[in-house]
């Protein structure tokens, strides 16, 4: 293995981080839109909330799909056509979701008002779970033969343990969610987000649990990486227990930041346990390995050049965009 094929696994990871970590809160924000608001006035500052980030986070993903095309193609190639009807269905949650925010503001009826409100709930909850179910099903095993191809089955895909993981992810992006409504509004709608996490952080401890023995069990990560594992599973837990005492001391920063690396500690986890895999097959000897599942040396360094060159300028405008909008949107009542 070379350090440029480390380096893009690397940097791979980092993505899926960036992604998580962003369209984390989005995922919740969208899952409460017909649950957590009351109306449609208290709905509309909730949709505003996430209004000028949403469609920048997916990005992250994006570029995260376009970095393992470009540098690990063999591991594309086997991700993405086996699980195509998983990331067909992502996909079709991802646009019903996006285009839910633009098609709501326009409809002059509360008919479908309502149809495409819960168009944004059905397909933020739909993508993150069919997330969770994705990763969590491939560091389990899939049935990968020598030529690097999957031909799995509905219960390759769908087990208990992507079922806990897909719940999981559904529940770090609610309380991801709710951290960020409390830092983007004031009065009622605030307190309400308080309320709800005081209720949900309890369920994420006990999930947790769960997943972490359901990982013991169905994949190799405690036998082959003990150390490392298990220290990125007490780090997630912690981070959970900072953003819960966040919560009980209703200090808000604290809790959107740890609730956002608790996602971060998801993806290191699989990332850790994957290395230096990118694929595990069930026969350990047809799982896809970094060092050749790469592109060629060349490809790799050019990649490079041109992404930290481009790099600099994406984090800036990034940061603009959340300071230009960091104000807090005030909840119904207090504009009335």
């Amino acid at each position: 293995m070379t350090s440029l094929q480390l380096l893009w696994f690397i940097l791979i990871g980092v993505l899926f981080s960036g992604f998580f970590f962003l369209e984390g809160f989005d995922f919740g924000v969208g899952m409460l839109i017909k649950s957590f608001a009351k109306n449609d006035a208290e709905r509309d500052v909730v949709i505003r909330s996430i209004g000028p980030h949403w469609d920048g986070n997916e990005v992250w993903l994006i570029t995260a799909g376009g970095a393992m095309f470009a540098s690990f193609p063999m591991w594309y190639a086997t991700l993405f056509s086996g699980y195509y009807l998983v990331l067909f269905c992502i996909l079709a949650a991802l646009i019903f979701r996006g285009v839910s925010f633009e098609f709501r503001a326009n409809m002059e009826t509360q008919r479908w008002r309502t149809f495409w409100e819960w168009a944004g709930t059905i397909g933020s909850f739909c993508a993150a779970f069919l997330f969770g179910m994705l990763f969590t099903s491939m560091i389990k095993g899939m049935p990968i033969d020598k030529n690097g191809d999957m031909t799995a089955h509905f219960f390759d895909y769908v087990n208990l343990f992507s079922i806990v993981g897909g719940v999981a992810i559904v529940v770090l992006c609610l309380v991801h969610g709710l951290n960020f409504i409390r830092l983007k509004t004031t009065g009622e709608l605030r307190e309400r987000a308080l309320s709800w996490n005081k209720v949900l952080y309890p369920v994420l401890f006990a999930g947790e649990v769960v997943f972490a023995i359901l990982l013991f069990f169905f994949t190799d990560f405690f036998s082959k990486k003990p150390m490392t594992t298990t220290a990125i599973v007490v780090a997630l837990v912690v981070f959970t227990c900072l953003a819960y005492w966040g919560v009980l001391k209703n200090h808000e920063w604290l809790s959107f930041i740890g609730s956002g690396l608790g996602l971060i500690s998801v993806v290191v986890l699989i990332f850790n346990g994957l290395f230096p895999r990118v694929m595990v097959a069930n026969n350990p000897a047809y799982s896809l390995l970094i060092k050749n599942s790469s592109n060629s040396p060349y490809t790799l360094h050019l990649m490079t050049i041109l992404t930290f060159s481009i790099l600099p300028i994406v984090l800036i405008y990034f940061i603009w965009s959340y300071w230009i909008f960091y104000k807090r949107l005030a909840s119904p009542k207090q504009n009335a």
